[in-house]
């Protein structure tokens, strides 16, 4: 049996050159994320609140039994988690200390929190021990006292991932733990964590960290590394960390790497498939002005180095929100953490766009990620809503067509003839000047027949419609149109139930290919005129009653009891005469109307 030689030690760990054995210099490489998390309150950033109330309640003996914590990923619950059970458990350099906001670090219970092997302080992640029987083991272990430490500390990560079961079993052990026992709970989805735990708890909700916070302690970190980086790759890493400062020392570890010593802006953009933030100014000023082909050009320009589709329309996002911003807050342009490229480029579009403007780029952009994202091709999407985006960021917004309308500078109505599928015809909106033209042009044909003179009111126009032999618009506007205002090319109405949606633009239409001339037709709110049909049963009402007086009448309804006046027909609706006979005698006492009970009476 021949015996098997020493395997030679690892390449990557320096020797040292008289005894062969790896230098202790060589430590294994620690992400950033991990080298330089907070270890004492003091080195939390962002979260003054918390450390301020945490901080008091150690001092002054108050401390809670349980504690939720709560907040978006990489702000530093879990941390602080730690850092509140070594502030419990401290017990200083020479062993005699108590808690403290200012943990040692160096004492036995500080060391082996902070190496997680405490006997004393349990962490359990709930989204891998989901369980009842988990909280069980874990209720088993509460009535013991603590080994080493002097408070029993369970901290449960993600504690929304719990079963109802589980929470159910935890709620009595938590609204009254011993005294040793204390509870630490930390949460992405504050609000997946029944009301009945939270209520137990005392909450604290973890900031996003701001940018310019980030920029900073990302500079220290740097400085401390040794590496040199620029404004603008810490402004693209804090960006894009969007709060996070675990996510954000992740991706400053990855361009450290990438930039061998030094970050440089360009290589950070590259990483994270970023366009240049000017670029997507130029972008957005191109397709604000209804640049087309312009904005085509520079998206393809972005998408050839590499940019993501969709990550472009986002910037075009934030450029839409810095621009607004700049237009109602124009005090911010002297903010000192504003960059150079948003403070010319930004200001230049905020004084030329409006806010009805800006808000209606945002509703199509943020449409337009949505879409893209789902997109079979992304980048197909992505240009068409920049073509959307640039035919549309010159058309008026309908609070000024709205405000043209009521001051006349515009006028609206339906072209003359419809499509020639059936289809409705498009309103037209002329302006007589002063603004620009307003949207969906389309000039009145001329008639295909004479026209016909203008009706000179309401009445006409229906009787014209009668003509015409619109039985069913005939029918609508006797009976379901109260007139408010008329007078020759406006018509204004108020509409009963019964009207259908499309009766304005049909009745507009039909008006304007008689007559040859625009036509308004708009609805009203005022109570207006009753209808042709309720009109006209007046005025019969009105002839029957008067009818009735007369001599000749009341002695026809006198010698018929029961008899009523059925029908009344003026001498003009009659038809012409038939020869008068010459034995017949003449009739000096004729009435100038009839009435009638089943058969004609003299």
């Amino acid at each position: 049996m021949t015996e098997t030689p020493a395997a030679p030690p690892p390449a990557a760990l320096p020797l040292d050159d008289a005894t062969g054995v790896a230098s202790a210099a060589a430590q294994p490489y620690r992400v950033l994320a991990r080298k330089y998390r907070p270890a004492r309150f003091a080195d939390l950033i962002g979260q003054e609140a918390m450390v301020r109330t945490l901080a008091n309640a150690i001092r002054t003996g108050r401390i809670a039994h349980a504690y939720m914590l709560t907040g978006v990923r990489g702000v530093g619950k879990t941390t602080t988690a730690r850092i509140i059970a070594r502030a419990l458990n401290c017990i200083g350099p020479d062993g005699t200390g108590g808690p403290t906001i200012d943990p040692c670090g160096v004492c036995a219970n500080c060391r082996a929190i902070a190496e997680d092997r405490h006997v004393d302080v349990l962490e359990m992640d709930a989204a891998s021990r989901t369980g009842v029987g988990d909280i069980r083991e874990l209720i088993d272990g509460v009535r013991y006292l603590p080994v080493q430490a002097r408070n029993k500390i369970y901290i449960i990560d993600e504690v929304h991932m719990l079963s109802t079961a589980a929470f159910n079993a935890l709620l009595k052990t938590l609204e009254e733990p011993p005294e040793h026992v204390k509870f630490i709970f930390a949460t992405t989805e504050i609000r997946k964590v029944p009301i009945t735990i939270l209520s137990r708890c005392q909450r604290f909700d973890l900031r996003r960290i701001e940018a310019d916070r980030l920029v900073e302690h990302f500079r220290a970190i740097a400085a401390a590394e040794g590496v040199t980086i620029e404004d603008e790759a810490l402004r693209l890493v804090a960006r894009a960390a969007d709060g996070s400062v675990r996510d954000g020392l992740s991706l400053l570890d990855q361009a450290i790497a990438l930039g061998e010593g030094r970050v440089e802006g360009a290589r950070v953009r590259d990483m994270l498939g970023l366009a240049d933030r000017g670029q997507m100014f130029a972008l957005c000023a191109a397709a604000m002005k209804g640049a087309v082909g312009e904005a085509l050009d520079r998206f393809d320009a972005a998408w050839r180095v590499g940019a993501d589709p969709v990550v472009v329309l986002q910037d075009l996002l934030a450029v839409a929100h810095t621009v607004a911003r700049l237009k109602v807050a124009p005090d911010s342009l002297d903010a000192a953490g504003l960059p150079e490229i948003e403070r010319v480029e930004g200001g230049a579009l905020a004084a030329t766009l409006s806010v009805p403007v800006l808000t209606r780029a945002w509703q199509i952009l943020l449409k337009g990620v949505a879409e893209t994202q789902g997109a079979p091709v992304p980048r197909q999407a992505a240009e068409m809503v920049l073509i959307r985006l640039a035919y549309v960021a010159d058309l008026p917004d309908p609070a000024q067509l709205v405000r043209a309308i009521e001051e006349g500078r515009v006028q609206v109505a339906t072209a003359a003839a419809p499509a020639p599928g059936g289809a409705p015809s498009a309103v037209r909106m002329e302006a007589n000047g002063g603004g620009r033209p307003a949207a969906l042009p389309a000039a009145v044909p001329a008639p295909t027949a004479a026209a016909l003179p203008a009706p000179a009111s309401f009445t006409e126009v229906v009787a014209l419609f009668a003509e015409r032999r619109e039985a069913i618009l005939h029918a609508h506007l006797l009976q379901d149109a109260h007139l408010v205002r008329f007078e020759p090319g406006r018509i204004e109405l108020r509409l009963g139930q019964r009207a259908p949606r499309d009766l304005l633009n049909r009745m507009g239409s039909l008006l304007g290919e008689w007559t040859g001339q625009r036509w308004l037709i708009s609805v009203s709110d005022a109570p207006g005129a009753p209808t042709l049909r309720e009109q006209q049963a007046e005025a019969d009402a009105a002839l029957r009653h008067a009818l009735a007086q007369h001599p000749l009448v009341r002695a026809a309804l006198d010698a018929f009891p029961g008899a009523t006046i059925e029908a009344v027909r003026t001498l003009d609706g009659l038809p012409p005469p038939l020869p008068a006979d010459e034995d017949a005698p003449a009739d000096d006492d004729a009435s100038p109307a009839e009435a009638s009970e089943g058969d004609d009476f003299p």
